[in-house]
């Protein structure tokens, strides 16, 4: 293998699209939850290869996209009012909150930094003891383990003035949400890759029992998507409900070891509002209380609880997987990527953003 030219070949594309027309006899819907999938398929427009009747739709795989408005107004707050140093994902800049991004505040004089690891954010904090460093934690439980071993780094150094404002979340409670919703339509799911390489699979064969639905961890390029989808279709052809890895170059399904009792020892699994979904039961982790002088809603106080304000962005339809980017009025007009009226356009994960890059000029040619 050179990189991953073998699931990009042409020949094996073409003969994963027929063995997947072969097999499906009936209509089938699944869903991808990764936004890494997601544009993965916009990209390879493996959207138009599928057998009639099939249909992909696309999940909140997305966690730049399912931070609530109010959280990134308290890290604004945090910003701009209390002076703190708020070290961020470059994702996370240009999303839009009530009054404006964290691109914005920085404009406005506030120390926003964009970093590529929290521990970035520790040694800033070593570097800078007259100043607050808050690192604004967002992610799946991908990123939630650096974020835990930044906390313990913090603590083995001692730093007073370093602390994270976490809005992790968890995937396999958001699915159940999904499936639970009276207007479901999703039968199958394509599961993260990414998210089980360090959580492993423990979460889902109970989701797949309680709601009948096959669940195929699945990787990212073409190939891998498109013999995901042939899984799941032969278990919804034959009447049957299991959990699959096809990303078993690198998913094991106990995940890795070292990162999860990480996780455990700093972070507690608790109910998160989700943009887009409302409240899901068991749907994030927060700081424990042995590291509570690490959490910065605890040092500057909680974010406040507030509805979603209704406007011209419909990125809870698209989380919810009930409206395709392409099928949004504001798409490529009122909403672009230097102008976003909601994070699925500025996230390297957002579906809109991945629908504007690939697929604009190819539905309205």
């Amino acid at each position: 293998m050179r990189y991953v030219d073998e699931f990009r070949d042409a020949a094996r594309l073409r003969a994963a699209v027929d063995a997947l027309r072969r097999i499906t006899t009936r209509p089938w819907t699944v869903m991808e939850i990764c936004g890494g999938q997601t544009h993965a398929i916009a990209r390879w427009s493996l959207e138009s290869r599928l057998p009639p009747g099939l249909t992909l739709v696309h999940g909140p795989g997305c966690p730049v996209c399912v931070t609530p408005v109010e959280v990134i107004e308290h890290a604004r707050r945090l910003a701009i009012d209390e002076g703190v140093i708020l070290c961020t994902f470059g994702d996370m800049m240009r999303v839009p909150g009530r009054h404006g991004d964290l691109l914005a505040a920085r404009a406005e004089g506030a120390d926003v930094r964009v970093v590529v690891s929290p521990l970035d954010a520790v040694a800033l904090a070593a570097r800078r003891p007259d100043r607050p460093v808050v690192f604004f934690g967002v992610g799946f439980e991908t990123t939630a383990p650096t974020v835990a071993m930044a906390i313990e780094a913090a603590a083995r150094l001692g730093l007073p003035d370093f602390s994270v404002l976490a809005a992790h979340v968890r995937v396999p409670p958001a699915m159940a949400m999904l499936l639970e919703a009276p207007d479901n339509e999703v039968q199958a799911f394509l599961a993260a890759g990414h998210v089980c390489t360090v959580e492993g699979t423990d979460a889902y064969p109970a989701l797949v029992q309680r709601y009948g639905v096959p669940v195929v961890v699945t990787g990212f390029e073409p190939l891998d998507i498109l013999e995901g989808l042939r899984r799941a279709v032969v278990q919804l052809e034959a009447g049957r409900a299991e959990l699959e890895i096809q990303y078993d170059r690198a998913v094991r399904p106990e995940g890795n070891p070292l990162a999860r009792a990480a996780v455990e020892r700093v972070l507690e699994v608790v109910d998160r509002r989700w943009r887009g979904l409302g409240l899901v039961a068991g749907g994030g982790l927060r700081i424990r209380e042995a590291f509570a002088r690490y959490d910065a809603e605890r040092r500057f106080g909680a974010v406040p609880e507030r509805d979603e304000a209704p406007g011209r962005c419909r990125a809870a339809e698209v989380l919810r997987g009930r409206l395709r980017p392409m099928e949004c009025p504001e798409l490529g007009r009122g909403c672009t990527p230097e102008h976003p009226l909601g994070a699925p356009m500025v996230s390297s994960e957002g579906a809109c953003a991945a629908y504007y890059r690939y697929r604009r000029l190819e539905e309205t040619a």
